[in-house]
């Protein structure tokens, strides 16, 4: 069969079964010859300097196959050398790397067959329509996913025939991933998915990554939405100036380093809270944060002296710490330890 009948087409044959069973996946990756228990990455004392300056400082990683791992951190922390080194597109000064049984850095071809790459943007010819630039892309490959496959993963098979320059950005973000798809990789590295999405492509695109999971893929997603963290993935770790500050599940590290919120205003004139309440200001004046281990008894206190000087708490709500908080936290944590130093 030649394809889905777009009018105009340069496509070269392909093969797809419409019907492709769930074990043709399963094969694909146990025909490698390794035990699936395997991790798919194992990282031990990796280290990375440019001259003097050490941006990956020794860090531990192993991610599981078939789970959505995000790596986090601030702008320098080290973050993308890493996921280069893992690529194998940047050399590692020390350490033992293993990604899906290889050794990234010694560049080979099997290697490269196995990974998918999403960069932030990819440059595609424009005038090509989404069947022909993903086909084009699977010619790449000696074991390409199908075509519809990937086209119901990524959510474009209603515009198959659509040219690349007519797709909205949340669309031409799937095509990306169309892409790094194509080759039928076991792992898949996605670098910022959501970058200058709106929100309903947002949520589309987070509907779409966690499709993956239904193909068996491994994916090492980066990205500076905490929210988007906390929602896609799996299991997660924190690099800061070149080290893993924390690894977990996000509830794990939420429960682990983060605490309770308790946020109020006061009305303007009324007396400033006890110090020993530990209220920071938040802003607005009179508006107020208490981050605490223990809120029944912050509760108490606050309510107590509130009665007490007949101070009226406006907007009073108690919250669970985020994803964020706890990175916010971790990150100036850091930063406060190597001024000290």
């Amino acid at each position: 069969m030649g394809g889905f009948g777009c009018p105009r087409s340069w496509r070269r044959p392909f093969t797809f079964d419409a019907n492709c069973p769930a074990g043709y996946l399963a094969r694909m990756s146990a025909s490698n010859g390794e035990p699936p228990s395997l991790p798919a990455i194992e990282v031990r004392g990796l280290r990375k300097s440019y001259g003097a300056v050490e941006a990956v400082r020794g860090i531990d990683l192993s991610v599981s196959r078939g789970e959505v791992f995000a790596l986090l951190g601030p702008n320098g922390a080290g973050k993308t050398t890493t996921v280069e080194i893992l690529e194998g597109h940047r050399d590692r000064t020390g350490g033992d790397v293993s990604v899906l049984g290889h050794d990234p850095g010694l560049n080979d071809r099997a290697f490269k067959q196995r990974i998918g790459i999403v960069l932030q943007s990819t440059g595609v010819e424009p005038y090509l329509n989404v069947e022909e630039t993903i086909d084009l892309f699977r010619g790449y490959y000696p074991h390409p996913l199908p075509l519809g496959e990937i086209l119901d993963v990524i959510g474009l098979r209603e515009q198959r025939c659509t040219r690349v320059r007519r797709l909205s950005g949340g669309q031409q973000r799937r095509l990306d991933v169309a892409i790094g798809l194509a080759g039928h990789p076991e792992l898949l590295f996605l670098d910022e998915p959501t970058t200058g999405l709106d929100p309903a492509a947002r949520r589309g695109a987070w509907d779409m990554v966690n499709s993956l999971r239904s193909l068996g893929k491994t994916v090492v997603l980066t990205t500076h939405y905490m929210d988007e963290a906390e929602r896609l993935a799996d299991r997660v770790a924190i690099i800061v100036e070149g080290e893993i500050v924390a690894e977990g599940t996000p509830g794990e590290l939420v429960r682990r380093e983060g605490s309770t919120i308790i946020r109020f205003k006061a009305r303007p004139g009324a007396d400033s809270p006890p110090e020993g309440l530990g209220a920071e200001p938040a802003g607005e004046v009179g508006r107020y944060t208490i981050t605490t281990g223990t809120p029944t008894h912050s509760l108490l206190q606050l309510t107590g002296w509130a009665v007490e000087r007949g101070v009226e708490l406006e907007e009073l709500s108690v919250s669970t710490s985020t994803l964020e908080d706890v990175f916010i936290e971790l990150v100036g944590a850091t930063e406060r330890d190597g001024m000290e130093e």
